[in-house]
């Protein structure tokens, strides 16, 4: 596992809107400054669609081409022209598709209220530890074979820390030694999205690299907010992200795993950083602000 030792605090800033986000100083609060023009999330923006579009370039373009045959014009004929392949050109691109919040919430209210029971049933009353993997081109034998994914455990109380790796490796939901339990993290999947985007290895790149190219990832290419800032001093990691699309999962009230866990969005940034840091990676604070539409999370990485 790989050390990152930080004398000065690094920060990247990537945002989806034109203001550009006022940098975080000292630890982060729950509050954050109001924003005066909160920007539209993207799964509540309805388009046209590219059929309406397309047939808005091509009937004048066709009629244009039409007229210019009778009327001898040649700049009828080059607006004709141009209208139509504009038309044309729309009707080729496949427009994005965009999932509505709440139906999206809804999908992923399952298997929350599932990890809830869990954690209930079996009094867990810990923090959740990132358990990062071994890289894949690395050889482990038979009986480690259950360290090559991302997992989750989640101690019983918060004093205890997470079980040695050999205990990891058998792969069990239940562990005795510390007492806690061993789940997939909810953003797993998300991750094998963005490490196709970053189109990189995250075990091959630096937390600098990470902090810089992490939030424009998602903002730009998956549109999972409208602003996300991320610094890191040391062991220390500061995220703050601005319209969340799964911020609705930290005030639903019958749910407590999200504080936990995190949401998919935090949940996938903190197998991210267990992957480039080679560390286990804790999430010590998740911070909504459904006022400010923001959520600040503080994770630390440890040896493991």
């Amino acid at each position: 596992m790989r050390h990152e030792n930080k004398e000065e605090p690094k920060t990247r800033t990537a945002a989806s809107g034109a203001s550009k986000p006022q940098p975080i100083t000292g630890t982060l609060t729950p509050v954050f400054a109001e924003d005066e023009n909160p920007s539209v999330k993207p799964h509540r923006t309805r388009h046209a669609s590219a059929a309406k579009i397309s047939a808005v370039f091509l009937v004048p373009g066709i009629l244009s081409l039409i007229f210019s045959i009778y009327k001898d014009s040649q700049v009828l004929a080059f607006i004709g022209l141009g209208l139509t392949f504009w038309g044309a050109l729309f009707l080729l691109i496949k427009p994005s598709t965009y999932v509505k919040g709440n139906v999206l919430d809804a999908s992923l209210t399952s298997t929350y209220t599932t990890v809830d029971r869990i954690i209930s049933d079996m009094k867990i009353k810990g923090r959740s530890y990132y358990i990062p993997p071994y890289p894949k081109d690395v050889y482990l034998p038979a009986h480690l074979k259950g360290l090559k994914e991302t997992l989750v455990f989640i101690s019983a109380n918060m004093q205890d820390s997470f079980p040695a790796l050999e205990e990891l490796a058998r792969s069990k939901f239940i562990t005795q030694n510390p007492k806690g339990i061993c789940i997939s993290p909810p953003g797993l999947g998300l991750v094998a999205q963005i490490e196709k985007e970053l189109k990189t290895d995250p075990a091959r790149i630096d937390l600098d690299t990470l902090c810089e190219t992490l939030p424009q990832t998602i903002l730009e290419n998956f549109q999972l907010a409208t602003e996300m800032e991320m610094k890191h001093d040391k062991n220390e990691i500061q995220l703050r992200i601005q319209n969340n699309i799964y911020a609705n999962l930290y005030t639903m009230e019958n749910l407590k795993s999200p504080s936990i866990i995190g949401c998919p969005l935090v949940s996938a940034t903190a197998c991210l950083i267990a992957k480039t840091t080679g560390k286990t990676v804790t999430i010590q604070t998740i911070r909504p602000s459904p006022e400010a539409h923001t959520v600040a999370i503080i994770y630390q990485t440890q040896e493991t």
